[in-house]
């Protein structure tokens, strides 16, 4: 691992049970998991992680690759005695697991609307579509708590990332228009995101897989999924109605099912 992966990043553990470790997307935080808390706690220890340069998590020195997140994921998941640990990842947070997987770290894993599979026109939509969010996400700032208490609002701001963003709790919605305008290695990411390489697979992982994937995702297109089946062909791929890039925004429930599902009862 390179020396710079080598870094504390903020988390918090919940619950009890077999390690479920949850890593979030690009401008997020662990709070973006909180609608699937309740029904994951409760036969879990969840490890919920800041990735570097988000949320309270202080950024990698150099530049922000994908490949520099997986080592510092890697690396902290050799601290705290993870190595076997199941996994669910959202969007880069998916790409992130399925990296691990691909290594041979953890044990079961959920990648939901994993990033990586993009091929032409769809890198540069997803890089500029983003870009411009962010900055529009920017320059309201100082508006997000009263944006977030209006069903109108929500959806003009979040259709990118939900099918449903009117019914989404406000508070939810201002703590990630926050984290995403506070982010400061966003910019550097998504650059790094469209321009590095595309993500490997494996035929072989160390527990089960599951994609799931929004059929309303508008930033990283359905189409994408037959791509990440492809390259984890012994993954199961797993088809959210009625969602968007996050599932466990528009689907908790459900989510929280294909969670439990794939990484199996209590019990090794």
């Amino acid at each position: 691992m390179k020396d710079n992966a080598v870094m504390l990043l903020h988390f918090e553990r919940l619950g009890t049970g077999r390690p479920l470790l949850m890593v979030h997307g690009l401008g997020s935080n662990l709070r973006t998991w909180d609608p699937l808390l309740s029904a994951l706690r409760g036969s879990r220890e969840l490890i919920l992680v800041d990735l570097p340069g988000h949320g309270r998590s202080a950024p990698l020195a150099g530049r922000q690759t994908m490949e520099a997140h997986a080592d510092a994921l890697a690396s902290f998941v050799q601290s705290q005695g993870l190595t076997t640990a199941d996994l669910v990842g959202s969007s880069v947070g998916g790409r992130l697991v399925l990296e691990l997987a691909r290594r041979g770290i953890g044990r079961h894993c959920v990648a939901l609307d994993p990033g990586g599979f993009w091929r032409g026109w769809e890198t540069r939509w997803f890089h500029w579509t983003l870009a411009a969010s962010i900055r529009l996400v920017r320059l309201l700032r100082p508006f997000h708590p009263g944006l977030s208490r209006h069903a109108v609002t929500r959806t003009l701001l979040l259709a990118q990332l939900s099918a449903r963003p009117w019914v989404l709790p406000p508070q939810l919605v201002a703590e990630e228009l926050q984290s995403l305008a506070a982010t400061p290695v966003f910019d550097a990411m998504l650059l790094e995101l469209a321009r590095g390489p595309l993500q490997q697979g494996s035929a072989e992982t160390p527990g089960r897989v599951t994609i799931g994937w929004g059929r309303q995702d508008h930033l990283l297109l359905p189409s994408q999924a037959a791509r990440a089946r492809v390259a984890f062909p012994s993954a199961q791929l797993h088809w959210f109605e009625r969602c968007g890039h996050f599932p466990h925004w528009d689907q908790p429930v459900e989510t929280a099912r294909v969670i439990l599902e794939t990484v199996g009862k209590n019990a090794p």
